[in-house]
């Protein structure tokens, strides 16, 4: 007796048959668009290593951010970028500093008035960090530490590599829940600290909710691996460390059980959304996170991810629009409710 082929292809056999059986998609309404905020009037300077990518005055960014909410997209995550050089940043003093930080007139502050202002239906998140802000570029305030010889002792600069340093984690938190409240105060609807530091959700949610905040919600970056995909990135924010690196304060990017602790402990201090960045590389991260968690999570598709297709198809060697589909459908199969992408205006225009 010959038995029957199992035919699975009866399934893919036409585009309908294909659309009808898929398991996994995605619409405008999961997109994220990040922005890049600058000073000035009347700017969009290009981002060279992002190609598509630019930095907006706060006058074009509320251009940039109707066009993105006239596609579906219902939310942008903003970035400010106060300084396009370290130099001017290490002239600042103290007070200098922490107005660019949290003063009420600084540059993402009074974007996040102007994007509310003219387009008060779009959801405004915030990225809570220092270091776009610091004259040594790393995510908290630094604290030398002396050599352990006195023959091995320098001195140095700020943009110098100390032999040891350091980030402060119980000041920079200080300042970071300062940061957010006050770009809640200036109508920002979720803040997200990327600053790795322990305890910044729960510094953060405590300095909202003693203000009357309670309705700003928190999304952290709860799973921020130490990666070299966030090259081009650092362009874009003006925040390449002056030396060392992040694998301090940022996750071993081998570690997954690291991840699900630090996801457990921002749950508990607060957050209302957690987040997995980079995307692409760390899926099985974004699935074990969704096996374990029943909170709200967002992948953020960095900037490589994002210029390394850019590059290849400039080339001609792959179709830019069928890979950043795939790219955003296997972040949405991981698991993922929310996708930050550079992609998002693209993705909202080619999946009408």
């Amino acid at each position: 007796m010959v038995f029957p082929l199992n035919r699975q292809r009866r399934f893919r056999r036409t585009p309908a048959l294909r659309k009808l059986f898929a398991e996994t998609s995605f619409s405008a309404s999961d997109l994220v668009a990040p922005l890049f905020a600058i000073d000035g009037k009347n700017l969009a300077e290009p981002i060279m290593s992002m190609p598509g990518v630019l930095r907006y005055s706060v006058d074009n960014l509320i251009r940039e951010t109707e066009e993105i909410y006239k596609l579906g997209i219902p939310a942008v995550l903003i970035f400010g970028v106060p300084e396009k050089t370290t130099a001017l940043r290490r002239k600042r003093s103290k007070e200098q500093f922490e107005n660019a930080l949290y003063d009420e007139n600084g540059l993402v502050q009074k974007a996040v008035r102007e994007i509310k202002r003219a387009i008060p239906e779009i959801i405004v998140m915030t990225d809570v960090c220092l270091c776009s802000y610091t004259s040594h570029g790393h995510c908290g305030i630094l604290r030398n530490q002396k050599s352990e010889s006195r023959s091995k002792k320098k001195k140095f600069n700020s943009c110098q590599s100390p032999i040891y340093y350091e980030i402060d984690n119980d000041k920079t938190i200080d300042i970071l829940a300062k940061i957010a409240l006050s770009h809640a105060e200036a109508g920002a609807d979720i803040v997200a600290p990327s600053s790795m530091m322990d305890g910044q959700v729960k510094y953060i949610r405590e300095a909202l909710d003693g203000k009357n905040f309670q309705n700003t919600m928190l999304m952290s970056y709860s799973v921020k691996y130490a990666s070299n995909f966030y090259t081009p990135f650092r362009e874009a924010a003006n925040s390449k460390p002056a030396f060392g690196d992040r694998k301090s304060y940022q996750l071993d990017f081998r570690n997954v059980r690291e991840a699900l602790r630090e996801v457990e402990s921002d749950i508990n201090e607060g957050a209302d959304i957690i987040m997995v960045k980079p995307a692409m590389a760390y899926l099985d991260v974004l699935k074990e996170i969704k096996n374990n968690f029943n909170t709200p999570l967002a992948a953020y598709s960095v900037s490589g991810e994002y210029s390394m297709v850019k590059a290849a198809s400039a080339n001609g060697w792959l179709n830019e629009k069928e890979v950043a589909m795939e790219i955003a459908s296997s972040i949405k199969r991981a698991g993922a409710d929310l996708l930050i992408t550079y992609w998002a205006k693209c993705l909202a225009e080619w999946i009408k």
